[in-house]
């Protein structure tokens, strides 16, 4: 029987992608959606990945996925740092539609990058791996997220979606800045 040359590529591709996100601790639904590996599959790399790296243990996380657009709103430092990960997600062509098509293996490898550069650039991150998931799923839909210009320092933020009023974005916030009110009070006549 004769393999083909792209078939093996392929699945060696997957292959390591998986072990990949199984070292930032996915969990398998996640990489069966990313990769199309089986979930027997899976948990075999992981029991083969966990027996040969007994020096950086990885937990099989379990459960279902984050689901909860609030986590990334919950205090200044979170909306912050994910506001630093949607940037990431923009300089990595992972926000724009052409470029990004979800559930293939190229933007599944491109997430990963742009989560490792984040992890690189923010020592201390608080966003897992499958909360970042979640994050690019609510930026790709708009439905909950919505990731924006600030008005008065023109920093990209992330903010609720159904939220008409614009709060001050977390860089005015931790600066201390008050937020420029959207509707500017003047004298009659003076403009």
């Amino acid at each position: 029987m004769h393999i083909s040359n792209d078939r093996y590529f392929l699945e060696r591709e997957r292959h390591d992608l998986a072990l990949r996100m199984i070292r930032h601790e996915a969990r398998t639904h996640t990489i069966r959606a990313c990769t199309g590996l089986s979930d027997d599959r899976i948990r075999g790399l992981y029991r083969t990945y966990a027996s040969h790296a007994p020096e950086s243990p990885v937990r099989r996380r379990r459960g279902k996925s984050p689901r909860c657009a609030a986590f990334f709103l919950r205090n200044v430092r979170t909306q912050y740092e994910a506001s630093l990960l949607a940037s990431t997600f923009a300089a990595f062509g992972l926000l724009d539609a052409a470029q990004a098509t979800p559930g293939t293996l190229q933007s599944a490898r491109l997430f990963c990058d742009a989560y490792e550069t984040h992890r690189q650039l923010v020592r201390g991150a608080d966003i897992s791996f499958e909360h970042a998931w979640f994050l690019l799923q609510a930026l790709t839909r708009r439905d909950a997220l919505r990731y924006e210009r600030c008005r008065r320092c023109e920093t990209r933020y992330l903010r609720e979606a159904p939220l008409a009023l614009r709060r001050a974005c977390p860089a005015c916030k931790l600066k201390g800045r008050p937020a420029r009110r959207s509707t500017q009070l003047t004298a009659p006549g003076k403009r």
